[in-house]
């Protein structure tokens, strides 16, 4: 999935791009690259700079794949939140982002 994200973020592109933007080396994004193209949620396309290079887009069925997953993570974190007041939801926000930029410094 966060290949598909990636993709949807930065529109198309390589597979060293993605390998960077997904935080893999780069055989590894090639088989990830690979598995989505055979599931044809991406296709490979020419890259309209340089024809010796393909680039890789996001097809309608990989957009739906992101689309379904990204509603389950949220009906979950709903599911999940649905016992907090809403001083807990403040007080759970306010903590989670200070993890995140605890992490990012990390």
């Amino acid at each position: 999935m966060r290949l598909l994200l990636a993709l949807d973020h930065h529109g198309p592109s390589s597979v060293s791009d993605l390998a960077a933007h997904v935080g893999v080396d780069q055989p590894r994004a090639s088989r990830l690259v690979q598995a989505a193209v055979e599931a044809g949620q991406v296709r490979r396309e020419a890259d309209p700079r340089d024809a010796r290079r393909s680039i890789l887009v996001l097809t309608d069925a990989g957009r739906a794949a992101l689309v379904a997953m990204l509603g389950r993570r949220r009906s979950a974190i709903d599911a999940a939140l649905a016992g907090f007041t809403a001083d807990e939801r403040a007080e759970f926000a306010r903590l989670l982002a200070k993890f995140v930029e605890g992490w990012s410094r990390g």
